[in-house]
């Protein structure tokens, strides 16, 4: 054995112990720093060739590692804005040059532009709703924009989509054909009539009259009209007639829809094109039972509050009590989020051993819920780190002694020569 190589060992467990010592150190001053995810060092034995009784020493190499894929435990907060992941999954977020992160993270505050950017600076990235409902890019980051909610006035959306529920009577006599309310004659017939409000281009309020008569076993028709363009006092004739018309039939043995018109469409005045759900009707042995309707749209107000959901929808609740969807926050995950690149600012990057990214949105396959008013503590256990400590400092003066030893073994072997 070479008193060199030995002395090479006992330096190398040095480093080794100064590597491990160096992930306490991170971790402990990141014990309460949200999101942070424990590093740690693994050891492995580093050889040299040995032959006969010679045995040649050879040393300690370390591999850094990340805990990235434990879950830390919930804080709750009073800030609809601070987000936590509850299972698998990241937050996307992007820096001021626009690279795109993952990070768990989620202490996001609105800046001067309305932009939620979290302690470390990173912008939160999220689908936009306006061009409709979003789908997430499952192998990219591609149709992600910053989430930025202002409030720079009051706003009006018009109504274009919503959903009627009710349980239309069995048992109802059919009204004759020349009496439906969809010929508009003074003394139309009809087996049920409900009312509800939606909005035109402006936000006014618009109260459509919505009639549901029975024409014949299992077979209705469904009547929608302008509720300001009625004859006082008899509502027959409405002044251009129905808005939108359609014919349903019901399967009388599930009382379910059937057939393939399960909605009417028609256009709102001085609105839009608007479409009415009626897939949820039942024709069943009861009496009329409407349920109280869903319409989107707003009518003119302002953002007075902001609520997020588990599947990490952002609402924009207005003052009126509506509520609009702005935003949708996707997850990404990796096939080895334990292999991730770990940088600066809490985030992480792919990396040849993680797997590729693939984004997508909460509660879908192993992607866990978004929380809001919550934050995910760091995974650091003091006590566990303190006994790592000790445990390092007791080996970094072990092997410091093995140095030391070899270190006087030299001095005795060039004394030799005196």
């Amino acid at each position: 054995m070479s008193l060199y190589g030995m002395m090479r060992t006992g330096v190398s467990g040095m480093n080794a112990q100064a590597n491990r010592l160096s992930t306490v150190a991170d971790n402990i001053a990141n014990a309460d720093t949200n999101g942070y995810k424990r590093s740690s060092v693994e050891f492995s034995t580093l050889l040299m060739p040995s032959t006969g009784g010679a045995y040649n020493s050879g040393g300690v190499t370390t591999t850094v590692r990340s805990s990235i894929s434990s879950q830390g435990v919930l804080q709750y907060t009073t800030s609809v804005s601070d987000l936590a992941v509850d299972g698998e999954g990241f937050f996307v977020v992007r820096d001021s040059s626009g690279t795109p992160y993952l990070t768990r993270a989620g202490a996001f505050v609105p800046d001067a532009q309305g932009r939620l950017v979290n302690a470390a600076g990173f912008q939160l990235m999220a689908y936009s709703f306006e061009n409709g409902v979003p789908s997430a890019t499952l192998n990219g980051f591609d149709g992600l924009v910053p989430v930025a909610i202002t409030d720079d006035g009051m706003t009006a959306t018009p109504s274009t989509q919503g959903r009627f529920s009710a349980n239309l009577p069995a048992g109802a006599t059919p009204v004759a054909a020349g009496d439906l309310p969809s010929l508009n004659a003074a003394g139309a017939q009809y087996t049920a009539k409900s009312s509800m409000v939606v909005y035109d281009n402006l936000g006014n309020k618009v109260l459509l009259d919505v009639y549901f008569t029975n024409t014949g076993t299992g077979t209705w028709e469904v009547s929608v009209f302008d509720q300001s363009q009625a004859t006082p006092g008899t509502s027959f004739p409405y002044t251009g007639g129905a808005l939108g018309t359609a014919n349903l039939t019901f399967d009388m043995t599930t009382g379910k829809l059937t057939g393939a018109v399960d909605s009417v469409s028609l256009t709102v005045p001085n609105g839009a094109a608007f479409t009415l759900d009626l897939s949820t009707l039942t024709q069943l042995g009861a009496d009329y039972t409407p349920s109280e309707p869903t319409v989107n749209g707003n009518a003119p107000s302002t953002i007075d509050k902001v609520e997020i959901s588990k599947d990490g929808t952002i609402y924009a609740r207005y003052k009126d009590g509506a509520a609009r969807a702005l935003y949708k926050i996707p997850l990404a995950t990796v096939t080895s989020p334990n292999q991730l690149n770990a940088l600066a600012g809490n985030v992480f990057t792919q990396s040849a051993d993680s797997g590729p990214v693939t984004v997508g949105f909460a509660g879908q396959g192993k992607l866990g819920a978004i929380i809001s008013g919550a934050l995910e503590n760091s995974d650091v256990d003091i006590a566990e780190e303190l006994t790592n400590m000790i445990a390092a400092q007791r080996s970094y003066t072990a092997n410091s002694k093995v140095f030391q030893t070899g270190s006087d073994l030299m001095d005795v072997l060039v004394n030799l020569k005196r």
